[in-house]
């Protein structure tokens, strides 16, 4: 890739694209971001999850119905979990407790579950909030349903504190097929997962990044970035702007004429 002049980056922005799913709510604070400047804004999955297939699964050799407590960190995690479980023809025993990363995920269980009936004990919404719930459930024997690329703190915290637990993985973050995005330009390209990064790599082995502004959500996705040698031009959260949408507009005040 020929070297860029960051100064001649600092252009106008007039359109976005996001390697996230279109948000359900009208609300969200990308299309008040999209009507406040007069922009276009898209979405784009660029990875997407598919469930491990159940002789893959076995291989693994875990009895699912051998453990105690089931540990979710995504709704994700849920629907791969209890779809495994129906392929295996097994069902989770009524005493068996369930620890959710937040209120959402936790809600998501009676899609599969009479919630009320099970034991349930729920995190505010990082990991760590889990994790200090867990500290007092230590005598558990814990399964973690979880993708093929995941977060590391939890499980780290479980081998790291003597906790007995399987990992299982049940499902896999693949890239998406993002051919038709071929020549197609946006001025800014929005991650949030070193996964997004090798997905745009991989569906674009000889990409040059030229005028695209690259913003990069988390410490992770920002490396990925750079590890790619791109240049990473907006790095969320900020102290100012903790969200992805705040530190784009405050970049977009910087290089496009407002009144």
């Amino acid at each position: 890739m020929s070297k860029i002049n960051t100064e001649d980056r600092l252009i106008e922005v007039k359109s976005i694209l996001v390697s996230q799913p279109q948000p359900s709510d009208d609300k969200s604070p990308y299309y008040t971001l999209a009507r406040k400047y007069g922009m276009k804004i898209d979405f784009r999955p660029f990875i997407q999850v598919d469930p491990i297939d159940v002789k893959e699964f076995r291989k693994q050799k875990i009895d699912l119905l051998s453990h105690t407590a089931v540990i979710f960190t995504s709704r994700n995690a849920v629907d791969h979990f209890f779809g495994m479980c129906d392929s295996l023809k097994i069902e989770m025993p009524a005493d068996m407790k369930y620890f959710c990363i937040s209120d959402q995920t936790a809600n998501y269980l009676q899609k599969y579950i009479v919630v009320r009936k099970r034991k349930i004990f729920t995190g505010s919404r990082t990991a760590q909030d889990l994790i200090e719930i867990l500290k007092k459930h230590k005598n558990e024997k814990y399964v973690f349903p979880c993708s093929s690329i995941r977060k590391n703190d939890i499980p780290d915290f479980l081998s790291q504190n003597g906790y007995e637990h399987t990992e299982a993985v049940i499902y896999e973050t693949v890239a998406s097929d993002l051919s038709d995005l071929d020549d197609v330009y946006y001025d800014i390209i929005a991650f949030y997962s070193p996964s997004g990064i090798n997905s745009l790599l991989v569906n674009f082995p000889d990409f040059e990044q030229n005028n695209t502004r690259i913003a990069a959500f988390g410490p992770t996705t920002a490396k990925a970035v750079r590890d790619a040698s791109l240049i990473l031009d907006i790095e969320a959260p900020l102290p100012n702007a903790p969200s992805m949408t705040g530190a784009l507009e405050l970049y977009i005040k910087s290089v496009n004429k407002t009144d």
